[in-house]
């Protein structure tokens, strides 16, 4: 046995800083931004293998406390959810893992502003000059055994995007024009690596899986997100919850102007009164956000991080062709600022008019309340800027989806709860963001384990959510590249929420005691974060 002191954990952080210094700049750790890492094949076998060496460390350390016992915990599970990639590397089978590093390199530090204009360009600069190594480590890793080929195919959208996003989009966030121009100048080389990458997945013949299999699957519910169940399991509850809201939607259908419980045909409905353009959704999302802030602080639900802010904005352009929904950037964690991103889903220029007109039909205004309180106050931003002043490093770096998009879910109820959904149309636009949540339950579980086609799965979430077509097709190609994620949000939800009854029963404290130590802890695994609630 060795103790666990903090000088344990602090070791194991900078050393994971070290070892993914793209990672440790975003989150404003100082001296990360010159080099984007070692993506070779010996370069990632040496992190696992040092990874296994830390696990084995802090799984025989003793325990001295409380709060160094979570710590513990919350990086062996991140270690162990890590590790059982071994037997599925990622590296070998998908592009994307060395594409999406690079563009958000570039693009998080010019959005944070961390650092003068000067310092930026001049970091940018020297990890430009390592582009071409990291997509060269690409093209020697992946294996056509591995490799699938829809993998392969969407992350070649994205890698098509690199020479304007280097050469154009990042340049033009420098306003000095000498410094515009030596940034454009430097991303040459690095824009001709990315012809290069698409000219190689072009022709890149990849006949392997996506599908991850129920034993992996099963083991990350496990190991990584300390869950006491499987997929299989898994799969039944989003079964049964998508059975209860598809009662309680036809309930409140039935009480919109003329009616009925078709939920299917109100939704669609109700799809029609949208945004005129992609600017215009921006800035009602804009409006809707200040007003969601404004209800969650006259309501005392949170307390709020001092400074905290919270921009709405197009989504970055490398995103749009991977991403049809909207997203967040929290605020780097170990910096002072408190300054969030909520991303609105612009297209790519590539879209047709009818295609954009679909993008804004799925930002309907009766759905801008949900997704406001979800991706802003008091979800993502709230949450992240709230945990960004908390004093334990790992809770600030080491997270999991199954409690923050768990958490930004369970607040959508919550403002339900408190009237924040002051229509039948808004209601029923709430709950149906829960029953694609049950649906993405069902489909992803159903994909990785077998049971399900490509096709099967995107038929479903158009006829079982109000998904138009194509944005039925952007999601489900995500379920596929990143399996585990898109149930993390319902199951998380219902977790918090049976915590949260818990919490009351035993008279810990109100509503916002509640939240505030709960969501002030951290994303951590939840069975980690129901022994924060009710022991800590």
């Amino acid at each position: 046995m060795t103790d666990l002191s903090p000088d344990l954990v602090a070791d194991f952080t900078d050393w994971y800083l070290g070892a993914n210094p793209i990672y440790a700049s975003l989150a404003g750790a100082q001296g990360y931004d010159r080099t984007l890492g070692d993506f070779t094949e010996a370069g990632i076998l040496a992190r696992e293998s040092e990874s296994r060496r830390w696990l084995e460390r802090l799984e025989a350390a003793e325990v001295d406390g409380f709060e160094n016992e979570v710590d513990r915990e919350l990086i062996v599970s991140t270690l162990r959810g890590s590790l059982a990639y071994e037997s599925w590397p990622s590296w070998r089978r998908d592009p994307s893992v060395y594409v999406g590093p690079v563009f958000s390199s570039f693009f998080g530090p010019f959005l944070n502003r961390l650092a003068d204009e000067a310092d930026l360009v001049d970091a940018a600069v020297a990890r430009l000059a390592e582009v071409p190594g990291v997509l060269a480590a690409c093209r020697a890793n992946l294996d056509p055994e591995l490799a699938a080929a829809l993998l392969v195919e969407r992350a070649l959208g994205q890698a098509r995007t690199g020479r304007r996003f280097l050469t154009e989009t990042v340049p033009g966030l420098v306003a000095d024009e000498r410094l515009r121009t030596r940034l454009a100048e430097a991303a040459e080389p690095a824009a001709a690596a990315f012809d290069e990458l698409v000219e190689f997945l072009a022709g890149f013949q990849a006949v392997g899986t996506w599908r991850m299999g129920e034993e992996l699957y099963s083991t990350l519910l496990r190991e990584r997100e300390v869950l006491g169940y499987g997929a299989n399991e898994l799969r039944e509850y989003g079964q049964a919850a998508y059975d209860e809201l598809d009662a309680e939607m036809r309930e409140v259908a039935r009480r919109l102007p003329g009616g009925s419980d078709d939920w299917h045909a109100a939704l669609a409905a109700l799809q029609d009164d949208h945004a005129p353009t992609l600017e215009d959704m921006r800035a009602e999302y804009e409006a809707e956000t200040e007003r969601a802030r404004a209800f969650v602080r006259e309501r005392g639900l949170v307390t709020f991080a001092e400074g905290e802010e919270c921009r709405v904005v197009p989504s970055p352009e490398f995103q749009r062709p991977i991403l049809s929904v909207a997203s967040y950037l929290s605020p780097p964690p170990l910096s002072t600022s408190r300054v969030g991103h909520f991303f609105v889903p612009f297209t790519p220029d590539s879209f047709t008019e009818e295609q954009v007109r679909q993008r804004l039909r799925t930002n309907s205004r009766a759905q801008m309340p949900s997704i406001a309180v979800h991706e802003a106050y008091p979800g993502h931003h709230w949450h992240l800027s709230w945990v960004a002043d908390s004093p334990r490093r790992a809770r600030k770096l080491f997270r999991t989806p199954y409690f923050t998009e768990g958490w930004a879910l369970y607040v959508e109820k919550v403002m339900r709860e408190e009237g924040y959904f002051a229509t039948p149309a808004q209601e029923l636009a709430h709950l149906e963001f829960r029953i694609f949540r049950a649906a993405r339950i069902i489909v992803d579980t159903s994909l990785h384990c077998g049971d399900m086609s490509v096709e099967e799965a995107e038929h479903f979430m158009t006829t079982k959510s109000s998904l138009t077509p194509g944005t039925a097709k952007g999601e489900v190609n995500r379920y596929c590249a990143w399996p585990t994620q898109a149930p993390s949000y319902l199951t998380g939800a219902l977790e918090i929420d049976r915590i949260r009854a818990d919490y009351m029963a035993a008279g810990r404290g109100d509503l916002r005691a509640f939240h505030d130590t709960l969501a002030g802890s951290g994303g951590l695994p939840l069975g980690l974060a129901r022994r924060v609630a009710l022991e800590g």
